[in-house]
């Protein structure tokens, strides 16, 4: 019953529909009109101006058609290769996000896109994250479960925290360069190390011996952790061990240094709209 409640209470976000003539079915999947969003729209700290997009958002539409139409569940012969189908689900979340930002622009913090009245119980994130219903090769869905049931379920790589952009200031920078299936590891590991080259994100404070931390670290630990113990059994699994890894040589040794003896304490996260004022 609650579950019917919930679903009552949820905004279908529907694709413009484009002719075959506009949109052919692909051989393989092109990110090349959301490529060309990100590199007309997004500055290089990230930011994406919202208003000059809402007044031309055709790229946008494309993509979000073309996601909307084939994903890798629905046409897996578009996907020859795992990180294929991992570009596209990241991609297709990064997209819709800003989608849904666009549905309801002008607005300051996805915190503004609230759950149903009746629902006020409910996690004020959810209303943006789980009550606006976006649609994948067919399949309509939230970026909550995309994030979660797809994409860190199917794929377990700890890596994607650093390249899914839910909107808000506190996440990854937006690249200005659409992921794709061919240059996946290099994209997934540059960014991973831009965002802990950030002091925002990470950074080591000798006068309080502490160690600062996004709480991106704190949400989806596990991830990180179990990833490690896989792939390096012979060491204790710790987000120290973890982050060390995508560190400079001179960084990642003093994290080392200092991880056993300092605090851990993970910042707090900025909601506010990643919007280009």
């Amino acid at each position: 019953m609650f579950f019917i409640f919930v679903m009552f209470g949820c905004t279908k976000i529907e694709p413009t529909t484009f002719t075959d003539e506009q949109v052919v079915e692909p051989r393989i999947l092109s990110h090349a009109s959301f490529d060309r969003l990100l590199q007309r729209f997004v500055d290089h700290e990230g930011r994406v101006n919202y208003s000059a997009l809402k007044q031309d958002s055709r790229d946008l539409d494309q993509y979000y058609y073309l996601i909307a139409t084939f994903s890798p569940d629905s046409h897996p012969d578009l996907f020859p290769s795992e990180s294929h189908k991992l570009a596209y689900w990241i991609n297709a979340y990064n997209a819709t996000a800003i989608k849904t930002v666009l549905t309801y622009y002008p607005i300051s913090s996805v915190l503004d896109v609230k759950p149903p009245a009746a629902l006020f119980f409910l996690s004020e994130k959810s209303g943006f994250f789980v009550f606006q219903r976006l649609t994948y090769g067919g399949k309509t869905t939230s970026l909550y479960y995309l994030g979660n049931g797809v994409i860190r379920e199917r794929f377990q790589e700890p890596r994607i925290h650093f390249a899914l952009n839910c909107a808000a200031l506190g996440c990854p920078r937006l690249p200005r360069q659409a992921f794709s299936g061919e240059d996946l590891e290099r994209q997934l590991d540059q960014e991973t190390r831009k965002f802990l080259s950030e002091a925002r994100n990470f950074r080591i404070d000798h006068s309080e011996k502490t160690i600062y931390m996004s709480s991106i670290f704190k949400w989806y630990e596990d991830d990180f952790l179990n990833w490690y113990q896989k792939n390096y059994s012979e060491s204790k699994a710790s987000l120290v061990n973890y982050i060390a890894l995508y560190l400079t040589s001179d960084k990642a040794a003093e994290l080392k240094e200092h991880g056993d003896q300092y605090a851990l304490r993970f910042l707090p996260y900025d909601w506010g709209l990643n919007d280009k004022k």
